[in-house]
């Protein structure tokens, strides 16, 4: 019995058939090619066009199809993972009457300072554990305020899954825990918050159904299953943000478990029972995947934006003048060649949108300490490293001082933890145990699928098949250096006022 994820990203989409009665990927499809480009009319805007990543799901499934050996009308349930927080508004025919204003867009800010005054604090503390800060529903109070004819010709409000879910099955739903991250779930009633969309004057009526991250959802249409191979009736069972759905492909599932990835943006995502606020907003909480009215089981996550992004961009720059860019395993190459250090060079990987852990202010990005004569471009990848690294311990750090345990993180061996350098950063600056596993966020999406279908009885039997590749410890001499460098790093960062 197969089961396909599919893993909506903001530099691609991953599609993983999963056959569940052996629990391994038989097939694996990544669409574009080239990382999707967001667009940026402004600064601080973030924009990704939703038809696009429609397209290239229907293009992932051309490219399953033809596979050997890979029949997708024995995909029985379909998962589906997603970038967090974007806004979808589309008519009531499912046509997106503006471009999506994704996770990393910054103009909500202001909105959303605005909201959490008229909300007020035991409201926001109470009911959403925080500030509508820069989410989707600041987001859709922007268009409101700031595109009304676009507002007018919208009919619903998603998030970027449920457009893909929408656009399989022609039936337009939200999850409780993409309310959650949109902060419009009501933590204290396990509800919509409708006091909260009041305060902002917002209709209730964009909200479509809402549905559980497990269950039988939603029915893929006739039209759809047979324009893209599936087998009538294939339903969509399961949906979760990206690092909830990260935290579940790792089988983080208890309270005390983290998990940890280093994309287009880094996160740590902590598994806890406990309602955590923050009040200055700089780490935030979710429904996590597996909670329930019996038990409880909320995310506390920490999100940097420039990290595979920066990495990105730095292989763009140094392969300016070639015909094909430098692999990325070229530029981890070059990075382990080079002292802990960096001989000074000093990177803060921030410049993609405000960051929430400097409370949704923008902070100074780039380099500091470049020497033309000493520095090569090793020193310049490895310094990006170690200031991702930095600016999530920095996050790290403020999960601590709110209560967050643990000491063991859990990574998929992908993205920036395929880098040794990067894994040897992470371990002896945020004095954790990492274990890395062979997994994605696809597959992860696929196990969902199966759980939510009622094949896997308990979330244990989903990992059965789980292993982790390699464990590192903390070196104390290690541990040493980079601590006394973090701190160095940490003192000149410069916030913007």
């Amino acid at each position: 019995m197969y089961f396909l994820g599919i893993d909506l990203g903001s530099s691609s989409i991953k599609l993983s058939v999963l056959d569940a009665e052996k629990g391994t990927t038989i097939a694996s499809a990544k669409v574009p090619e080239f990382e999707m480009e967001i667009a940026a009319p402004q600064f601080g805007w973030a924009e990704q066009n939703p038809e696009d990543w429609w397209e290239n799901v229907k293009k992932g499934f051309s490219i399953l199809r033809d596979k050997k050996g890979v029949d997708l009308k024995k995909i029985k349930g379909i998962g589906i993972a997603y970038q967090m927080h974007g806004l979808v508004l589309t008519d009531d025919k499912l046509n997106p009457v503006r471009p999506s204003i994704i996770w990393c867009d910054s103009r909500a800010v202001e909105i959303g300072h605005e909201a959490y005054k008229a909300i007020g604090e035991e409201i926001s503390k109470n009911q959403i554990l925080g500030s509508p800060g820069n989410f989707t529903a600041s987001k859709l109070k922007w268009v409101k305020e700031n595109e009304p004819e676009n507002f007018k010709k919208a009919s619903i409000m998603m998030l970027p899954g449920d457009y893909i879910a929408a656009k399989l099955s022609e039936t337009p739903q939200i999850s409780t825990s993409g309310l959650s991250e949109a902060a419009l779930w009501d933590f204290s009633k396990g509800k919509l918050a409708t006091e909260v969309l009041d305060k902002m004057g917002l209709s209730e009526d964009f909200i479509p159904e809402i549905v559980p991250s497990f269950g039988d959802q939603a029915t893929v249409s006739a039209a759809i299953a047979s324009e893209l191979g599936l087998d009538p009736g294939t339903k969509i069972n399961y949906r979760a943000g990206d690092q909830p759905n990260n935290a579940f492909s790792l089988n983080a599932l208890k309270p005390g478990d983290i998990a940890t990835t280093a994309g287009t943006s880094a996160v740590m995502y902590a598994v806890s029972a406990e309602n955590t606020f923050d009040p200055e907003s700089r780490v935030n909480t979710f429904l996590h995947v597996n909670n329930t009215e019996k038990a409880k089981h909320n995310g506390v996550l920490l999100c940097i934006n420039g990290s595979g992004i920066l990495y990105q961009w730095l292989r763009k720059i140094i392969s300016v003048g070639r015909e094909e860019l430098i692999p990325y395993e070229k530029l981890n190459e070059e990075a382990a060649k080079v002292e802990p250090g960096s001989k000074g060079l000093r990177f803060y990987p921030f410049g993609n949108g405000v960051e929430r852990i400097f409370s949704n202010k923008e902070v100074n990005s780039g380099i500091e300490n470049l020497n033309y004569n000493i520095h090569q471009p090793a020193h310049l990848i490895r310094s990006a490293c170690e200031g991702i690294v930095f600016a999530m311990n920095y996050g790290f750090e403020v999960m601590q001082s709110i209560g967050v345990e643990g000491k063991v993180v859990r990574a998929g061996k992908d993205n920036l933890f395929l880098s040794p350098v990067f894994r040897e950063i992470f371990v002896n600056t945020t004095q954790t145990t990492l274990e890395l596993y062979n997994t994605s966020g696809a597959e992860g999406a696929a196990r969902g699928a199966a759980v939510g279908y009622g094949f896997y009885k308990e979330f244990d039997e989903a990992f059965t098949s789980l292993k982790c590749l390699e464990r590192m410890e903390p070196d104390a001499k290690l541990s040493k250096q980079y601590q006394e460098i973090y701190q160095e790093w940490k003192q000149n960062i410069k916030i913007k006022e």
